[in-house]
């Protein structure tokens, strides 16, 4: 009797179909992944406008007056993260608008839903920007 032995393993069609539903199924998740991590990212915009603004009323509740210095503010022009650029111009004796915009060359540059976040603020009365999604509300 001639008994044959199966060969044991992964045939080549075996091995390219599994490449190939791996394939389509990260062809499909990576935008989505990509996705969450430009929006979990804009939390470092959206800590530096906070303590920007906590730096401002405090400057405001010492000396009644906003600034545009940065230096004066104890703020450092970019986001903890690095991610951001923050600037800041005053709209009157009682009125600011701070903004964070995505460094050139880093990762939040191809954010197009939120270019640059902004923060006006009127009177101690803040206004968020371009949407409460950009700021993860």
């Amino acid at each position: 009797m001639n008994h044959r032995r199966r060969a044991r393993g992964f045939t080549l069609v075996d091995v390219l179909t599994a490449c190939t539903l791996v394939g389509i199924v990260v062809a499909f998740a990576l935008p989505s992944y990509q996705a969450q991590i430009t929006k979990s990212r804009r939390i470092d915009a959206v800590a530096a406008l906070t303590r920007l603004q906590a730096a401002q009323e405090r400057l405001r509740a010492n000396t009644g007056l906003y600034s545009n210095d940065l230096g004066v503010l104890q703020v450092a022009a970019r986001s903890q993260e690095g991610l951001y650029a923050l600037a800041v111009e005053l709209n009157g004796p009682d009125s600011y608008r701070a903004t964070a915009t995505p460094l050139a060359g880093g990762s939040q540059v191809r954010d197009a839903e939120c270019p640059q976040l902004g923060l006006d603020v009127k009177s101690s009365f803040a206004q968020i920007g371009p949407t409460a999604r950009c700021w993860n509300r």
